[in-house]
């Protein structure tokens, strides 16, 4: 079935899609691999039209709130490496595409948790999110539930978002996705461009 036109003011919004999970480090996500060809279609294909979301990690176990330091004494391993050390970077086909106004960092799951996100969507008259990047489980999910809650049309790029745990990406993309059919739209990538008027 054929994705219905997207608005002139569509963005692409590329989820964590870092070194930090590329490579070999507790949180290595192989499946970026396998889907970095068609997010790398989706920027070329909406130049300009491409916010990249990078998960930060805090340098010290005070700076994060909450339970947060509870997650963080969990996965104190990537505490101690990822900050300065590169790991933070997009992966580098991205990187070389992306540039300061084209980049937010997030200390959530959600990119809608950056200051200001929202307000500069409203500012740029964005009223329709594409999502491609990793984990189609955490972050991906928490951010499209934040802007369906906002009233965005979104769409999920199925061939374009991946997990680590492959179970709950089929569980998201199979079963939780589908109960939000009024307001979260799947289409492949190629269905994405063909509908994207540029």
């Amino acid at each position: 079935m054929a994705l219905e036109q997207l608005s002139p003011n569509t963005l692409h919004l590329v989820i964590d899609m870092q070194r930090l999970f590329a490579e070999e480090t507790d949180w290595h996500t192989l499946v970026i691999a396998d889907i970095l060809p068609n997010v790398l279609r989706l920027c070329e294909g909406s130049r300009n039209r491409t916010v990249f979301a990078k998960f930060m990690v805090p340098r010290m176990m005070d700076e994060a709130p909450g339970r947060w330091k509870t997650y963080y004494r969990r996965w104190s391993a990537i505490m101690n490496r990822a900050p300065g050390s590169g790991l933070l970077d997009l992966v580098a086909p991205l990187a070389a595409l992306a540039d300061e106004g084209s980049t937010v960092e997030k200390y959530t799951y959600s990119v809608f948790g950056a200051p200001g996100f929202t307000e500069r969507l409203r500012a740029e008259g964005i009223d329709t999110l594409v999502f491609s990047g990793v984990e189609t489980d955490v972050c991906v999910y928490a951010s499209v539930l934040d802007a369906i809650d906002h009233g965005f049309r979104v769409v999920i790029a199925s061939d374009a978002v991946g997990s680590g745990d492959v179970v709950a990406h089929e569980a998201t993309m199979n079963i939780l996705a589908p109960r939000l059919s009024e307001q979260l739209e799947l289409a492949t990538t190629q269905a994405i461009l063909d509908a994207w008027d540029h």
